[in-house]
């Protein structure tokens, strides 16, 4: 029995706890308490981030193969399960000062977390749909979890509507790979790319890349983004920059890097066009914005850019490259969100970049922290978003494409101005706001992340904990 539930011992816990909370919730006569249903949401995903030091440490596979449970599956699912109780903690302050604490919420993001896990973990083509689909839906809810908002509700209806659009991309594109391989399954699919590379495979697997590109927003899939962290409540927003992005890639790279191994050539170029599409656009549409979190939106799409560059390699630096860039990058939007957080006054929360003005003066540790990530995504050495930027463009300049790395560089600059004007708004203008005193969660997870950042704490958990996973993720599927 263990040799068989193993491989998804993690998603396994994750769909039991939710489904008899949620059971209970319903059935229960009296409201059920969200920071009980948020404590055990908290230790349910502790115990998925961790499930896979428990399990077998070699390569496994569950439903006939359609489920893989490996190194590299392993690795991402322990930085999304951490990645998911820093958004719950994120939560706890708001959902009360606005009056949304649901035990929903809590239900809403395991099971969008118990989505990314079978993604990220997908060894063919039903099993990706399955997990894809079981987390968009409870992004769409959670994007409109406070119903008596108009940017909210229009928030989630824009993201269901070009979410469904994504999905029938995706759908036509499967449709396509299995009528031409005859096979849902990866390896499959894998050994009829490399006899037979037929155009109607090619048109699948651009499809299907193309509605993969929308769950992280890569441009010119990205009309959503701006929009939708707006509207969204700013937890959520937090949530969404981060681990559905990281869920996203993994997948994309899964996809490309094994099945589709065979036709690099094809979605090499067509990752570098998204790379640079996204870095510009990211870049120069950040520079209007006057609210912090279409600022974000904007931030990520770059990001995004660049994360594409490291895959863009084509080999197993560049999905190394790719990971380390994106857990540096899921620690730094963590620690900024959670000082969006902080930034309430008496009538409520404030959004605007203006509202940032003389926060040096008001709450100097809010200033330090903040302006510290800012620095990491520009990507100054001091910090480690500098490493990762170099993690994830090395590999691209290995692989020849130093054209790609140069326009990468030149998005940086653009982008490092949006950045810069925010420290240059927290530090050189005079007071507009006076702020209230924050939770002292918010306070510790932004000063958590940005100790993180520096070098001198950030090393040991990549050596240590990361890279080995890392490294057999990339031989594993590379190989």
């Amino acid at each position: 029995m263990w040799t068989f539930i193993q491989p998804f011992f993690g998603e396994l816990v994750l769909a039991i706890i939710a489904s008899q909370v949620m059971l209970l919730g319903g059935l229960s006569k009296k409201p059920s308490r969200p920071d009980v249903i948020r404590y055990i949401a908290i230790a349910a995903l502790a115990f998925f981030a961790l499930s896979g030091f428990i399990t077998d440490p070699t390569n496994v596979t569950a439903f006939k193969g359609a489920f893989i449970n490996d190194a590299y599956a392993r690795y991402v699912k322990c930085v999304i399960g951490f990645a998911a109780i820093a958004a719950l903690l994120l939560s706890r302050s708001y959902l009360k000062s606005e009056k949304l604490d649901q035990y929903e919420f809590s239900l809403l993001l395991v099971y969008a977390v118990l989505g990314m896990g079978i993604m990220v973990s997908a060894n063919d083509l039903l099993s990706l749909y399955i997990g894809l689909e079981m987390q968009s839906l409870a992004l769409y809810v959670m994007a409109a979890f406070n119903r008596d908002s108009l940017r909210a509700s229009e928030a989630g209806m824009k993201y269901f509507v070009l979410g469904a659009l994504s999905s029938g991309l995706l759908l036509y594109g499967a449709s396509l790979i299995y009528g031409f391989s005859g096979s849902l399954r990866f390896d499959a699919i894998a050994q009829t790319v490399a006899n037979d590379p037929s155009f109607g495979l090619m048109a699948g697997m651009i499809f299907l890349l193309c509605g993969l590109a929308f769950k992280i927003s890569a441009a010119p899939f990205h009309m959503w983004t701006p929009d939708v962290y707006e509207g969204a409540p700013t937890p959520v927003t937090g949530f969404f920059a981060g681990a559905p992005k990281f869920a996203a890639l993994a997948l994309i790279a899964r996809v490309l890097y094994e099945p589709f191994a065979g036709m690099s050539a094809n979605w090499q170029m067509a990752l570098i066009i998204m790379a640079l599409l996204s870095m510009f656009i990211g870049a120069l549409g950040g520079l209007r914005q006057t609210n912090i979190k279409r600022l974000m939106a904007y931030s990520s799409i770059t990001n995004m850019g660049y994360a594409l560059v490291a895959l863009a390699s084509a080999s197993a630096a560049g999905l190394q490259g790719m990971l380390v860039f994106m857990t540096i990058y899921l620690i730094t939007v963590v620690g900024v969100f959670a000082c969006i957080l902080q930034m309430r006054i008496r009538d409520g929360m404030v959004e605007q970049i203006s509202d940032l003005a003389g926060l040096s003066q008001q709450d100097k540790g809010l200033a330090i922290v903040l302006t510290t990530l800012l620095i990491s995504l520009i990507g100054i050495p001091v910090v480690a978003g500098f490493w990762g930027k170099w993690s994830a463009f090395g590999p691209a300049m290995d692989a020849g494409l130093s054209y790609l790395v140069v326009a990468a560089l030149v998005a940086s600059v653009i982008a490092a101005f949006y950045y810069l004007r925010l420290i240059l708004v927290m530090w050189v203008e005079e007071p507009a706001h006076k702020f209230v005193e924050s939770p002292r969660t918010l306070s510790s997870l932004s000063l958590a992340s940005a100790l993180m950042l520096f070098f001198i704490m950030f090393v040991p958990f990549i050596a240590y904990q990361g890279q080995a996973a890392i490294s057999a993720a990339a031989q594993s599927i590379m190989g």
